[in-house]
């Protein structure tokens, strides 16, 4: 297992808290960014949501993305030694 694996619960403890404190320290723009709606349904999760299922919709092999990505960035540093 990878360190992500690993620790994905303190990872989503992590974000929970950073969600509590930002809505407590920015009020407003949660109480914003929570109108925004259509037909009862938040379009911020909705998009998020949207983003989160898409690649496995999709089927996207990350190992792949990652390794063009790899060869994009030696590509922009001049090393064609890939």
């Amino acid at each position: 297992m990878g360190l992500f694996e690993r620790f994905l619960s303190v990872w989503v403890a992590l974000a929970i808290v950073t969600g509590l404190l930002a809505g407590s320290l920015f009020p407003d723009l949660f109480a914003t960014v929570a109108g925004l709606e259509y037909a009862h349904v938040n379009l911020v999760i909705a998009v998020l949501i949207w983003l989160m299922i898409y690649p496995m919709m999709v089927q996207v092999d990350f190992t792949s993305v990652m390794e063009e990505l790899m060869k994009f960035t030696l590509l922009l540093r001049g090393n064609k030694d890939f």
